[in-house]
């Protein structure tokens, strides 16, 4: 897939992190959030915002990124955490959490989205599409993606009807019409509107 060669950084010589999120928009499961430090000599063909790659590709990449990655965490808000504090608060509550992780403290935070609640101690920038733009961003939509998917297909063993192999806990027909007929999981997100007779109660960028 062609596509415009993403940014290695935002300023020359500086740590940065890039963070990203997955499963936000989801009736069901965690989201997660990602951190990457990448070295600024990073390259790879592939690497793309992970909506943009197919499944095989982002998990061919993870490994690479995982391996080739001055450091890298992965933060988790379950689906109880985010009816407590709301889906944009869980957000950011993951991206701090895969940030604390962190190995090597970054000098800047690259944050996908045009908000953020400030991490302590560390500067951050928000640029919107950033998993498109910034190669860190990018990496780290993918090591979100790939995690949360890992999870939900976990859990699509112990609740098949939900058909979350296929759609990962976001909105589909298929999804609404399980939850019409089967009730909900303890997986899923209360606070959200699972059947879709109404405005989501999403609090979206």
């Amino acid at each position: 897939m062609s596509h415009s060669p993403l940014q290695p950084y935002l300023v020359q010589g500086r740590i940065e992190a890039g963070c990203d999120e997955a499963g936000r928009g989801c009736l069901a499961g965690p989201v997660y959030a990602a951190a990457v430090i990448l070295p600024p000599d990073f390259s790879n063909p592939l690497l793309n915002d992970s909506k943009q790659l197919t499944e095989k590709q982002r998990y061919d990449l993870r490994p690479v990124i995982e391996k080739e990655a001055i450091a890298w965490a992965v933060g988790v808000v379950d689906n109880h955490e985010i009816d407590k504090i709301n889906i944009l608060k869980a957000s950011f509550t993951a991206m701090h959490r895969a940030i604390s992780q962190l190995e090597v403290t970054p000098e800047h935070l690259l944050i996908d989205g045009n908000r953020f609640i400030p991490y302590p101690g560390i500067p951050h920038t928000t640029i919107v599409k950033g998993d498109g733009k910034m190669m860190s961003i990018a990496a780290a939509s993918v090591l979100a993606k790939t995690y949360r998917d890992d999870f939900m297909n976990k859990i699509a063993q112990e609740y098949p009807q939900y058909d979350w192999l296929d759609n990962k806990g976001y909105p589909t027909a298929k999804h609404r019409e399980a939850i019409r007929q089967y009730g909900t999981t303890p997986y899923h997100r209360m606070s959200f509107n699972l059947l879709g007779d109404g405005q989501l109660s999403l609090d979206l960028f």
